[in-house]
């Protein structure tokens, strides 16, 4: 048993106990060059820390697999001929030293991508290493283009991921350990002594970059964890596996992939925001640092210390990781593993977005939408009419469907070529001739949606009559057809037309989530839950972008209203629970937005008195501006 596992213990060993010795010395040799991350606004160091620590990661690694190899007469890496071994090495060791160099001089980000492209070119063209190997009939240039992308968002996505202390480092602990795990349960071992003296290096270099870390990685060390994590799947050569070649190593990935994804996108938007706004676009540079990674959104949502949060992303990684090599293990029962394992994503990474990305998008589209250019208001509406039109047709189709499959009309030719265009054509001419496209939806009264339901009504009989005689199937169920299709479509033509107001307060609740932790927002407390609070909801819902406030909940001297919710809001009680309410929620202001006798107002004011908590009065009222000659009632001119 000891023999079997001495190719993979050895240099393990090996890389751990060098890179343990020579940490310390590269830390303080990139000391006294200067090498030091300095604590700014973006940085979350509160004192000064070497960096270029990954050199020492290098070495170690590098230096113990080579003398493993050697004294063992082993192939490196299993089946790599050790030509391309030795150029791998030379390729990982040239970025290293550009990392290095911009650890100390803080290289233009133009000049290092330039860098990461040659030597992900270098790896493809001169080592020979390439998704070729996984795709024989893959096209020469694809495959150049797929790997030199492949190898440098992986080194971005380490670069970017590494903030806290020990995260980039201990996410590479992680991937390697995956990928050597696909490697094992797919039985080529040959190729894992590597990736234990890869994690035996990783490891040395964590005891000194775990929290309170005294050496950082660096963009030497981070740059070149990427491109070996990056390229070692290249190696793998697993015949008929792309869930091991490259379904494990992306799981493996997961974490930082996501962050630099998100990084890309969210960087784009907001510098086509701040162009907008005539801004200096070279501060909003796709390549250009923020602080809304993942490891700044975990410590401000969560409050975690530093190590904390490391873990929770290190979970996060261990997890995905863990579905790949189930998934690998269990190859029958993968497809429920990764349904689930999907679900679970899809419902993190929306949350994750929801309060940064969709947000900024909401700011974009807002601001087209609102735009007082008349090219860019013509080109809104001119998107906005095909595509209620569109939303519409669907919906009818949608409604028809369902109403047939409930009634159990057998789907055939005629259905779906003669029937179904009857009534979808004749319900869009009823919407039509009831001119229920000139209607503004979002200020409709009761007799628009009257207007609305008619349309559908009418639509519905006349469809029913005149396919009463086309289609046999249809006599017996023309009656309940017609009444559920029209009520059908009604719900669905009325939810098309909410989308965009629904859209907005979507966005708006984002605005309140983002405001909500934040100190220099005022919170309002509202008195009055009738039509003039809605108004000034609206107004706020309206600039959600713009705010500043939020709105905490309501008070009414309704007594049935209390604990109900009016607008996402709570109705905490009457006027008499002012006081507390105000120490309980540290309430900013109050806004009045109903009518309030000066008995009632002298309350607040005196609940108010010692608390110094602005007090607003939000009104809708009618003024006179020229005053003219007006007809009486009854006179005849």
């Amino acid at each position: 048993m000891i023999d079997r596992f001495l190719p993979y213990i050895i240099p393990f060993v090996g890389a751990l106990v060098l890179t343990l010795i020579l940490t310390p010395i590269v830390r303080e040799i990139n000391r006294k060059f200067g090498l030091v991350d300095k604590p700014d606004g973006r940085r979350i160091n509160k004192k000064p820390i070497p960096r270029g620590g990954g050199v020492a990661v290098y070495f170690g690694v590098v230096v113990s697999y080579s003398i493993f190899i050697l004294i063992s007469g082993l192939q490196p890496l299993g089946s790599v001929p050790a030509a391309t071994f030795w150029k791998l090495i030379a390729c990982t060791g040239f970025i290293t030293v550009v990392g290095f160099v911009d650890d100390k001089f803080s290289l233009p980000p133009k000049i290092k991508l330039l860098c990461q492209v040659i030597v992900s070119f270098l790896i493809w063209k001169w080592a020979g290493l390439g998704f070729s190997d996984l795709w024989p009939s893959l096209h020469p240039v694809f495959d150049c283009i797929i790997t030199v992308f492949w190898i440098t968002g992986a080194m971005n996505a380490f670069n970017l991921i590494d903030g806290l202390d020990g995260l980039a480092s201990g996410l590479a602990i992680i991937a390697v350990v995956g990928m050597g795990g696909g490697l094992f349960f797919s039985g080529c071992t040959a190729q894992i002594s590597f990736y234990a003296a890869f994690v035996g290096g990783l490891l040395g270099f964590l005891r000194y970059n775990y929290n309170p870390a005294s050496v950082f990685l660096g963009d030497s060390g981070s740059m070149m964890i990427g491109c070996l994590v990056s390229v070692l799947p290249l190696c793998s050569h697993v015949e008929n596996s792309f869930l091991v070649s490259v379904g494990v190593p992306l799981l493996a990935m997961g974490v930082p992939i996501f962050d630099t994804s998100l990084a890309i996108f969210r960087r784009s938007i907001r510098r086509i925001l701040r162009k907008a706004d005539g801004g200096n676009t070279a501060e909003g540079q796709v390549m250009t640092a923020d602080t809304d990674h993942l490891h700044h959104r975990v410590l401000r949502s969560m409050g975690l210390s530093q190590s904390r949060a490391a873990w929770v992303l290190y979970l996060v990684a261990a997890f995905a990781v863990a579905v790949g090599l189930v998934a690998t293990y269990m190859r029958s029962r993968t497809t429920g593993l990764w349904l689930a394992a999907f679900s679970i994503a899809t419902v993190i990474i929306f949350r994750d977005m929801a309060r940064v990305e969709l947000f900024d998008i909401g700011v974009l589209l807002d601001r087209v939408v609102h735009s007082h250019e008349k090219a860019k208001r013509r080109l809104a509406v001119r998107l906005a009419v095909p595509l209620l039109l569109l939303l519409d047709v669907a919906f009818l189709a949608l409604s028809f469907l369902v109403v047939a499959s409930a009634l159990g009309l057998p789907f055939n030719e005629k259905l779906a070529k003669v029937v179904m265009p009857i009534f979808v054509t004749a319900t869009f001419s009823s919407l039509v001739v009831a001119r229920t496209y000139l209607i503004v939806w979002s200020r409709a009264m009761p007799l628009d949606y009257a207007r609305l339901s008619l349309a559908c009504v009418v639509g519905s009989l006349i469809s029913s009559v005149s396919v009463y005689y086309i289609y046999a199937s249809f006599e017996n169920v023309v009656f309940y057809f017609a009444f559920f299709f029209a009520a059908l479509s009604f719900l669905g033509l009325i939810f098309a037309r909410f989308v965009r107001i629904l859209m907005r307060n979507f966005f708006y609740q984002l605005d309140c989530s983002r405001l909500v932790g934040r100190k220099d927002v005022s919170r309002v407390l509202v008195y009055g839950a009738g039509l003039r609070f809605r108004a000034f909801r609206r107004e706020l819902v309206r600039h959600a972008s713009q705010n500043s406030r939020i709105i905490v909940g309501i008070l009414d001297d309704d007594y049935l209203l209390k604990g109900r919710i009016i607008g996402g809001l709570r109705v905490f009680g009457t006027i008499r629970e002012l006081p507390e309410l105000i120490n309980r929620y540290n309430i900013d202001s109050i806004v009045i937005t109903c009518d309030i006798s000066d008995e009632k107002l002298a309350v607040i004011k005196n609940s108010i008195d010692s608390s110094q908590v602005t007090l607003k009065r939000f009104m809708l009222s009618e003024e006179t501006i020229v005053a003219g000659p007006e007809k009486q009632k009854g006179t005849v001119r």
